[in-house]
């Protein structure tokens, strides 16, 4: 008898034990109705979840629910899927932060659609890999489809291109990988210098010889992920140069002038500038030309980290964005203002012939004939290998929706932080820090004390903050300016209304005025 033969005849232990067969839990043609259900089952719990949620969080502490986590045996499944549920309750249904809640108002974490919540759940299930077409073959054309889309709405050219990441800092790291690799070029070549990485290259000299020189000149309020990026680059996070912003935020243009003539003169090279559309604690918006025209002038990448405001693209605001079509690459993050799922973002380059320095292939997956044969291998311009297809979501969303149907939802939050700004700043209990391009306001509580002490205002916004917190009736962030505790209101929820804003700002003060209210008088002096 073949050891095939006796296989089928003699079933494995586990058939005779009694324990569930895990055949059944592979997704294929005979579970399909058991899929159905689990996910239904899921899905019911997920909507009775959100449709009774009160508050956007239950005030849990890490202490409280570690033992819960911990106590679990992973060692023993339940073996019921609704068993299952029911511990995911416990676990993390019952205490998850709730971004859907009008007063979550924290970090960049917005509200989804319903049409990309569709579209993620097509994708895990069909569970495509993106990064050769022999695994993803319609998914790769969606997705090149999308890119071509989003870079039109940019203005990048006809010569455009990009890819999918998993969020802003992969698609900032991909840019300035990009920028690092085109500056190794242009100096080398300017220095009459042979590329020793080159086949047949004999000089000594080699790219890794000009990192020293390479410099990143970027927002002193951008975003910790092109110091991350330098670091990880080789190049060290010294090599990033903080410029100056003025009172508003905003990049200043001179300052920017005058830290590329250092450079050079310094015999440094300017590799990228990293303008922002949108930074993380203030919403605020370089002035996009003024910096294009600095780029050029140096021959200079320039780099738009528009995570953040990438959803002025579909917005009636999109001349905020005025100058991005210059950009030699952009980062957007569709799951900040378009409302998708996490994660779907994307990196877009103005010349699709940059995307050369990730294209590595491998015989087993991508052998360099099929890009001759011009069959698109996605992986061929991404730092990822398997990648989901995340770009479904916006496909749906898209084709659901249409792009002024993002762009409606994302001008209502910033309509809704002009306001705001009108509220804080008429309102003598706070101070506010600038005036809002896009849908943040950072602002702290003023203590009304004779001296007003800077520290006893960090401590009471401190405590404001991480008493509202664990109350868990809303969520604020906070940030530090020029060395000061503030809070900041992240406004991303189309139904997040005044009304909403306005409590919780009732809520900020009542907990930093019991905080005041506790503290002990001050000692009175000898000589009073």
């Amino acid at each position: 008898m073949s050891p095939l033969a006796h296989s089928a005849e003699d079933p494995s232990p586990a058939a005779h034990s009694g324990a569930p067969d895990s055949r059944s839990q592979l997704f294929n043609n005979s579970t399909a109705q058991h899929y159905r259900r689990s996910v239904a089952d899921g899905v019911d719990r997920i909507a009775d979840k959100i449709s009774g949620t009160e508050r956007p969080f239950t005030g849990v502490t890490v202490d409280d629910l570690t033992p819960t986590v911990a106590g679990i045996d992973l060692e023993q499944p339940l073996h019921d899927p609704a068993a299952a549920l029911d511990e995911l309750e416990e676990v993390y249904l019952r205490d998850a932060v709730y971004f859907h809640h009008p007063r979550y108002l924290a970090h960049l974490n917005c509200p989804v659609v319903i049409p990309a919540l569709v579209g993620e759940a097509v994708l895990s299930a069909v569970n495509s890999s993106l990064d050769t077409w022999d695994q993803s073959a319609g998914g790769t054309l969606i997705e090149r489809r999308l890119i071509d889309w989003t870079a039109r709405r940019i203005g990048l050219g006809e010569r455009a291109d990009g890819i999918f990441t998993s969020g802003g800092t992969q698609s900032n790291l991909q840019a300035m990988l990009l920028a690092r690799d085109e500056a190794c070029r242009k100096a080398l070549a300017r220095e009459n210098i042979p590329d020793a990485s080159a086949p047949g290259a004999t000089t000594p000299v080699r790219r890794t010889d000009i990192l020293p020189r390479l410099r990143i000149l970027a927002s002193q309020v951008g975003h910790f992920s092109i110091e991350k990026a330098a670091t990880l680059l080789g190049l060290g996070a010294e090599a990033v140069i903080a410029v100056p912003c003025g009172p508003d935020k905003r990049m200043r243009a001179d300052a920017l002038a005058a830290e590329l003539a250092r450079c050079e003169a310094e015999g440094l090279i300017p590799m990228a500038v990293v303008a922002t559309a949108g930074t993380t604690d203030f919403g605020s918006i370089d002035p996009l030309p003024e910096i294009a025209d600095l780029c050029a002038r140096h021959d200079t990448w320039m780099h738009v980290d528009a995570a953040y405001g990438c959803g002025l693209l579909v917005s009636r605001r999109r001349a905020l964005l005025d100058g991005i079509e210059r950009a030699d690459s952009v980062t957007v993050d569709y799951h900040k203002s378009f409302f998708q799922p996490v994660s779907s973002s994307a990196v877009l380059v103005r010349d699709h012939a940059t995307l050369r320095h990730v294209t590595y292939h491998a015989d087993y997956l991508n052998p360099a004939r099929m890009a001759e044969r011009r069959i698109p291998n996605q992986v061929d311009k991404s730092i990822q290998t398997t990648r989901r297809f995340d770009a479904l979501k916006l496909w749906l969303t898209l084709r659901t929706m249409g792009a002024d149907g993002i762009g409606e939802l994302f001008d209502e939050v910033v309509d809704r932080a002009a306001d705001a700004w009108r509220i804080l700043n008429d309102d003598p209990r706070f101070e506010v820090v600038v005036e809002p391009q896009l849908s943040t306001l950072v602002f702290r509580y003023l203590p009304h004390t004779d001296d007003r002490d800077p520290v006893l205002s960090d401590e009471v916004n401190l405590h404001a903050r991480e008493a509202l917190f664990a109350s868990g009736d809303a969520i604020v962030a906070g940030t530090v300016v020029d060395g000061r505790h503030y809070l900041k209101f992240t406004l991303l929820n189309p139904e997040t209304t005044l009304a909403d804003i306005a409590t919780v700002l009732d809520l900020i003060a009542e907990h930093a005025g019991a905080y005041l209210a506790a503290r002990p008088e001050p000692a009175l002096s000898a000589a009073s």
